[in-house]
């Protein structure tokens, strides 16, 4: 998982004994999806406790505690099994054979289909999923179908009527064969927006910022994307958590990335002395990280911004304005009622929702009807907020297509959510309780990893035709040209640890691939984006070959491209797979100055992170370099012999290592933006809570001086890095229209 924290080392798990299986709780596991085995390694497979697969059974509301619940539990689900025609959900690819398990029906079953358009004519909302319950099943305008006959894209309606007088209800999914692919070549920037300040900006990087960015690479430097972070809600504490891979809700924007000045009632607030004070204030904090280099204070900042959203939440909206907001309530209905009460309750009972009152709990309840009428207006600002923010992520993507950038905003979803966050309170029912996700032991981290998020259930999300997950992406598609999946694995399984188990005392939860990618496929459709999966580390054998037959671009990084099955050496650019994003590193690795140099080995040194003697762990990364920039020196990428030990003409080498990159037959390249001016510092480094200043550093150069935006464009140094795609041919969207005028003048600012 991208930006998770590390265990500390621990006993090898090849010596610890592994249980055997139990053979009835084996075979009702595997009903569910939930493994008692897995495979760390070809040829070598780890026993999980049978404490865990009884875990994770109950989790999905199935009892397992002890051998007459297994018998009765495992009863039940064959009943289940034989009575029902249809599995909850159905996917049906475009252009494929029919499903499988309408090839299983009894001869004679009669099938009739409601589509999505039928049952939901404005189905280009966005729903909670009540539309999907079972009881509406016979309902007019259903039309038989043959099973083969096309039907349009959608989440349809489907039941099946035996002969002999059983009926079942099922969701089907037609999805298109394959997601959108970029049309042709680009690279592109990639940066942690809170690093990214200017010298507007109110103490760390905003929506603002992103769009200037956004406008000058795409005009002046030929970019075809930009990729932040996740821009999720946090929850909110004193202090935050930084991390954005633990937000409090993937499905709404975090208002602390506001360019207040650019929220069109700021001009109409009457209380200029106080937002004047503001200014003032936001002024110094920017100062403070820019010039005096202080951290980046996510919360000093947004108490500003807070202060002032209250002031701006005051001014009456216009006519025009007035509707859009009106639009976009109706649009995420539920949902965004319930994300706007939890902010009201939690500045009045704290951010953890299981230290609520018991009433308050339970997002349904009658006690947490009173308190939203009770907490109107702050339900209101906080409804408000989630627009402002919406409509700002919206502006940015316009702004990076209207300046020709083909792909444009490349946002990231996270793998999950705070356990204590409004997602977590909001769908309790979808939720696995007293579990979270996390990684087995592997090569890395003997004691495996637990990443304190709590799991969707895959029986909850085809229930509801992963209404849920559908509404996420929908929502994250409004604004975004392309998606980066954080851990693209979890659409496939995800690792399930108990709470207050180690993470060695875990199991693989199995979900539906086949129905979230097609789920998958049919919203990307429906957006026209492109879908980016971070498939790094220890996958799954097919799940690769999967994505890429769906159209998932998958992640390469250049340090970790080697012949693994051949000699282990670095591999040559033509045998790198083409469907991917090929980068020299990514947030949670070393800046490549820091690679070539070895000032990655120093500062885990420093930190007391390193397993073996610091000069062991230098001379490896030291080897490890010089194997790669013997590879550059030989493709004749190093414009000149390097005249030292790796580092020591570390512009070129930056330079050679993109160039390398573009010799690639990779779709899309990103260039990690700090590398442009040569910061060694990672934006987190995994091992780490308070020992490094993960999520809090402002991009700067080699000697650690924070550069703001203006300059950052200026640098002669990010403009070499930049001419490098310029002087390619075979990448299209660095050849033509404004930008290659541009260029021709030999100016990329």
């Amino acid at each position: 998982m991208t930006g998770a924290n590390d265990e500390p080392p621990g006993p090898d798990p090849e010596l610890e004994p592994e249980p055997e299986p139990e053979p009835e709780l084996d075979r009702l596991a595997g009903l569910h999806g939930v493994a008692t085995s897995y495979s760390p390694a070809p040829g070598r497979t780890v026993q999980v406790p049978a404490s865990a697969v009884a875990a994770a059974l109950a989790a999905l509301g199935v009892d397992a505690a002890g051998p007459d619940a297994v018998r009765t539990a495992l009863a039940a689900r064959d009943r289940e099994l034989r009575e029902r025609l249809l599995p909850p959900t159905v996917v049906h690819w475009t252009g494929a054979a029919p499903p499988a398990a309408l090839a299983a029906l009894p001869a004679g079953t009669r099938l009739t289909v409601e589509t999505e358009q039928e049952r939901d004519p404005g189905h280009g909302g966005e729903r909670d999923g009540s539309e999907d319950r079972a009881e509406d099943r016979d309902r007019p305008g259903a039309r038989e179908w043959d099973g083969v006959g096309e039907l349009p894209l959608g989440v349809h309606r489907l039941t099946a009527l035996a002969p002999d007088g059983r009926s079942t209800h099922a969701h089907l999914v037609v999805a298109p064969d394959r997601l959108p692919t970029p049309a042709g070549r680009s690279y592109g920037l990639l940066v942690q927006l809170y690093s990214l300040l200017s010298r507007r900006s109110w103490g760390m990087g905003d929506l603002g910022d992103l769009a200037e960015l956004a406008g000058w690479a795409g005009r002046r430097a030929g970019a075809g994307f930009v990729q932040v972070n996740p821009l999720h809600a946090a929850v909110p504490g004193a202090p935050t958590d930084p991390s954005p891979y633990r937000p409090s809700s993937r499905r709404f924007p975090d208002p602390v990335h506001l360019r207040i000045e650019d929220v069109p009632e700021y001009a109409y607030a009457e209380d200029r002395e106080r937002l004047g004070g503001l200014l003032e204030r936001a002024g110094r904090l920017r100062a403070a990280v820019l010039d005096k280099g202080a951290l980046i204070d996510r919360d000093a900042v947004w108490e500003l911004k807070r202060e002032a959203l209250e002031a701006v939440a005051a001014v009456p909206l216009g006519p025009g304005r007035q509707a859009a907001y009106d639009a976009f309530r109706a649009a995420h209905g539920q949902a965004l009622e319930d994300h706007a009460t939890w902010y009201a309750l939690a500045e009045t009972h704290g951010p953890d929702w299981h230290a609520w009152p018991a009433g308050l709990r339970d997002p349904r309840s009658p006690a947490t009807a009173r308190a939203r009428t009770g907490l109107a207006d702050r339900v209101e600002f906080h409804t408000r907020l989630a627009w402002l923010t919406d409509g700002q992520l919206r502006t940015a993507q316009r702004v990076a297509s209207e300046a020709g950038m083909p792909v444009g905003i490349v946002h990231d979803l996270a793998v999950g959510v705070h356990p204590q966050g409004a997602d977590a309170w909001a769908q309790q029912d979808v939720f696995a309780a007293g579990m979270s996700i996390g990684a087995p032991p592997d090569a890395f981290n003997a004691r495996g990893q637990d990443w304190g998020l709590p799991p969707w259930r895959p029986d909850r999300l085809a229930a509801t035709a992963y209404a849920p997950y559908r509404d996420l992406l929908r929502a994250l598609f409004r604004y975004a040209g392309a998606l980066r999946i954080d851990h693209v694995m979890g659409l496939f399984r995800l690792w399930w640890v108990p709470r207050g188990s180690a993470p060695t005392e875990g199991t693989y939860v199995h979900y539906d691939a086949d129905a979230m990618l097609a789920i998958l496929a049919l919203e990307a459709t429906r957006a026209g984006a492109v879908v980016i999966g971070e498939d790094l580390g220890t996958v799954e054998p097919g799940v690769r070959e999967t994505l890429q037959r769906r159209g998932v671009l998958g992640t390469s990084v250049l340090w970790f491209e080697r012949d693994w099955e051949g000699d282990g050496r670095p591999l040559p650019p033509e045998r790198w797979r083409a469907d991917c994003l090929a980068t020299a590193t990514t947030h949670d690795l070393p800046p490549t100055a820091a690679r070539l140099t070895g000032d990655h080995v120093v500062l885990r040194d420093r930190l007391g992170l390193l397993t073996r003697p610091a000069a062991e762990e230098r001379t490896e990364a030291a080897a490890d370099t010089a194997e790669w920039l013997a590879l550059l020196g030989s493709l004749g990428l190093l414009d000149r012999p390097a005249a030292g030990p790796p580092g020591s003409d570390e512009e070129e080498e930056i330079r050679a290592v993109h160039r390398f990159l573009l010799r690639t037959p990779a779709r899309l390249i990103g260039v990690w933006l700090p590398d442009g001016v040569g910061d060694r510092r990672p934006q987190n480094l995994p091992g780490t809570w308070d020992q490094y200043p993960n999520w809090r550093l402002p991009v700067a150069d080699r000697e650690g001086r924070p550069v703001p935006l203006e300059e950052l464009v200026a640098a002669p140094r990010l403009a070499a890095l930049l001419h490098v795609f310029a002087q390619v041919e075979g990448v299209s969207t660095l050849a033509t229209g404004p930008r290659a005028r541009d260029r021709a003048g030999g100016s990329l600012t």
